[in-house]
């Protein structure tokens, strides 16, 4: 798995995997966002918000960030890049 990360082969299969898990990420967005709709308008209108909506905002977000990042990038996101001399830290 290495050798085609770092060759830059396309793998079919990683592909495939990754943007799937993109689409559920965005998909679990959409589902926390609607049930957060509810939450928030159910009586009394002006209540303090508790754990639950909380807990399906950060949901909302962090499917909205993943999601669309692993859907266009997919195994992008894991390709190895070179740094420049002055900020590599260990030389290999």
């Amino acid at each position: 798995m290495m050798q085609r990360l770092q060759s830059g082969e396309r793998w079919l299969a990683a592909e495939i995997a990754l943007r799937g898990f993109g689409l559920f990420m965005l998909a679990l967005c959409a589902l926390s966002t609607l049930c957060l709709y509810h939450v928030v308008h159910r009586p009394p209108a002006h209540h303090q918000p508790d754990a639950i909506e909380f807990a399906l905002a950060l949901g909302a977000a962090t499917g909205w960030s993943v999601g669309w990042s692993f859907l266009v990038e997919g195994p992008g996101l894991f390709r190895l890049v070179d740094l420049p001399a002055r900020h590599a830290r260990i030389v290999p």
